[in-house]
């Protein structure tokens, strides 16, 4: 198979979906309700990133596999916003997701269904993609959950294949979260269940987080952990910094698409400054940012820099 060439940043969505968001003016059971025009957009984790790195200016390529009617619709969505795909064809329907917000109560709802299984040979030859990439890109991003018949070391088989010339970056939860730490990765960005759940804490004072997030540093596990508290903010940890940023008072629209917001624009600061302070600004301006859109619109740059000037970022000493 002939080289893919580098953006210089890939994202890797092993378990992508097409997001289909409504209204109603209220849920009702047993009820017949009338919703507004469906929305569709291009979901999963790492395609998400690379929608928001594109749309802030920075190019980034998106691996990801797509079967079945759905799996066209999400090449064309995804080819319609200028993302460079590299589509694995896949023999099972890709999966759609759907999102209700309840007008009357201004709530959301969020229907995930489980991916359509992939066999060996659709996993592996993500895998094979991501080595073709040349020359090596600085981020390799891993995000999302995984499908059936893939098994639970995948992103400790993206880490492995990709740490020794690229920054591994890898958002996801539970037993493939913990795989890819035993590789060794550059960061992660777990919410604060998924941290206390893979930490072992129950404990959620900022003591308690970065000693348990300094554990898992000195292991060689990861380098960076952007610890995202919602509307609390976030802490960002490393082996000698610990800071932490505000959270900012924002009724979402929707909450869609908010977490890969916040690590796409943690990215994008990244690759413009290196500043670990400001990419923590961002990430929280980023997320902050997609709540104001409907769907998995994600955020747009006028948002997320109007609000980066409204995120404080405090070191935490200990």
């Amino acid at each position: 198979m002939a080289e893919i060439p580098s953006t210089g940043i890939v994202t890797l969505t092993i378990n992508p979906a097409v997001d289909v968001s409504t209204s109603v003016k209220k849920m009702v059971p047993f009820t017949k309700m009338r919703c507004a025009q469906a929305q569709r957009d291009p979901g999963g984790g790492g395609i998400n990133v690379a929608r928001v790195l594109k749309r802030l200016g920075i190019e980034a390529s998106a691996i990801y596999p797509a079967g079945g009617a759905t799996g066209k619709l999400l090449g064309t969505l995804v080819e319609r916003e200028s993302v460079r795909s590299v589509l694995i064809p896949a023999e099972n329907e890709t999966r759609e997701d759907l999102t209700i917000f309840d007008e009357a109560t201004r709530e959301q709802y969020r229907l995930v269904f489980p991916g359509a299984p992939l066999n060996d040979l659709e996993w592996k030859e993500c895998l094979a993609s991501l080595a073709r990439i040349k020359p090596p890109p600085a981020f390799v991003i891993a995000s999302g959950s995984l499908p059936a018949g893939v098994p639970d070391d995948f992103y400790g088989r993206v880490a492995q294949a990709s740490k020794a010339n690229s920054k591994v970056i890898v958002d996801t939860s539970g037993p493939f979260l913990k795989a890819a730490l035993q590789q060794g990765v550059y960061l992660i960005k777990p919410n604060l269940h998924e941290f206390q759940d893979l930490a072992g804490i129950a404990a959620s004072d900022d003591a308690a987080l970065i000693e348990a997030a300094r554990r898992l540093i000195a292991r060689g596990q990861v380098e960076v952990i952007a610890l995202s508290l919602g509307p609390d903010g976030a802490l960002l940890i490393t082996r000698d910094l610990a800071m932490r940023a505000n959270g900012l008072p924002i009724e979402p629209v929707s909450v869609s698409g908010a977490g890969d917001s916040f690590l796409g624009a943690m990215v994008w600061s990244l690759v413009n400054d290196g500043s670990l302070e400001n990419a923590l600004r961002f990430g929280v301006a980023g997320g902050s940012a997609a709540l104001l859109s409907p769907g998995t619109e994600l955020c747009q740059p006028e948002d997320m820099h109007r609000l980066a000037a409204e995120v404080t970022v405090r070191p935490i000493t200990s």
